[in-house]
């Protein structure tokens, strides 16, 4: 997936796989030269509503089927 991409990205731009590869690293740790915008979801936090249809789901998808494990 990640080599895809990336090969994609240097044929688009006719540009080397080491180039793109190079940057790709450097955005990932903050060097790029342009702002990485990060979100930390802080204003969200604290405002999930629990509803029953949606435990119910989860409950379930918890659950272990003891026929596959034998």
């Amino acid at each position: 997936m990640l080599d895809e991409a990336i090969r994609e990205r240097a044929k688009a731009e006719g540009r080397s796989l080491n180039q793109i590869a190079v940057e790709a690293l450097a955005e990932g740790v903050g060097l790029g030269d342009e702002e990485i915008v990060r979100r930390d979801l802080s204003d969200i936090v604290g405002t999930w509503k629990r509803e029953a249809a949606v435990e119910a789901a989860l409950a379930f998808q918890d659950r272990v089927d003891e026929s596959l494990w034998r």
